[in-house]
């Protein structure tokens, strides 16, 4: 297994227009290849759009939606791919024969679709089903998983996903600036978007604060230190529907160490190198190997108990 390099990307999408979407996400894709990287990364239903969905009905979830792999989102991801010799992962809503939705994230070469992940806690629509199965797969010799916002805060999926073999896990966002019960938590305004040429300060102390960055900063290194892995989260920039957020797309090494982040307000990308040495010299290699699961198995396993169960926000921040 040798070095690769991947980049991570922050975009603003706009809501339902798939084809415009495509044309960032082909544009940043191909900039990404010319620069040499063999993956690029874009946020969670980075093709569709993702808070529209509060608005919409099954109906209209149905007609966004697409199959996987038969639709034309994926023809287009795989044509990108193609063309610029680069693997391209994305985000969109997934509908099956059944008529079933998903929150779907796909890895995608110039083969066609290498995996499929659906996300596990969707919230963003009740007409979403959750996925019930985690993903491993490889990008040049690499092996990989994939977990998508909400997924990652329950730190179970990132340690089964790093036990069954991930040594990168792909972890599309759409997050940050959003109202919750934590300190610091809230809606950025979109007046500072919309003035961010004139007033750029103002914009970028919202987002580096505990509304953005701040919060993500207190769990995101966590999970890259604690199993050993590399970290590879795109988050979108600019408005998502009428919500405002942050970007900050960035990769972190198994040490829990920032190697690479978007810092500006622009479509944009930021690239590093993955390197097979530091996955067994970071602690979480050493940790996961000390465990002890006779002691906890039948714990972290059990179902929850009423007094363990606590009301969920719509923002699952």
């Amino acid at each position: 297994m040798e070095k690769i390099k991947i980049s991570t990307a922050q975009f603003e999408n706009k809501s339902e227009d798939k084809e415009y979407n495509l044309s960032i996400i082909e544009d940043l894709s191909r900039q990404a290849a010319a620069q040499g990287s063999q993956a690029i990364a874009f946020h969670e239903c980075s093709v569709t759009g993702y808070s529209v969905a509060r608005h919409l009905s099954k109906k209209q979830m149905l007609e966004l939606a697409e199959p996987v792999p038969a639709g034309k989102s994926i023809i287009k991801l795989k044509e990108i791919a193609s063309k610029n010799n680069i693997v391209v992962l994305a985000g969109l809503f997934e509908k099956d024969e059944s008529a079933n939705l998903y929150n779907t994230y796909v890895c995608v070469d110039k083969t066609g679709l290498i995996a499929r992940y659906r996300k596990l806690h969707p919230f963003i629509s009740p007409y979403l089903s959750p996925g019930n199965e985690y993903c491993l797969f490889e990008i040049n010799g690499w092996k990989c998983g994939i977990l998508i916002c909400y997924d990652n805060n329950i730190i179970e999926n990132v340690r089964a996903t790093a036990l069954s073999g991930a040594q990168v896990i792909f972890m599309p966002h759409v997050t940050m600036c959003t109202p919750s019960t934590r300190p610091g938590a809230g809606f950025v305004d979109p007046e500072l978007w919309h003035n961010r040429d004139i007033d750029p300060t103002s914009l970028r102390l919202e987002f580096d604060g505990m509304k953005g960055r701040g919060w993500l900063m207190k769990w995101l290194p966590a999970r890259a230190y604690d199993n050993g892995i590399y970290v590879v989260f795109a988050n979108p920039v600019g408005m998502d529907d009428d919500q405002l957020k942050n970007g900050c797309s960035m990769i972190i090494d198994p040490f829990g160490d920032v190697i690479a982040e978007c810092r500006s307000f622009d479509d944009s990308f930021v690239s590093a190198h993955v390197v097979p040495g530091k996955l067994a010299q970071a602690g979480g290699y050493r940790y996961i190997h000390a465990r002890r699961p006779e002691l906890y198995k039948n714990i972290i396993g059990q179902d929850h108990h009423a007094e363990q169960k606590v009301i969920w926000l719509d923002d699952k921040q």
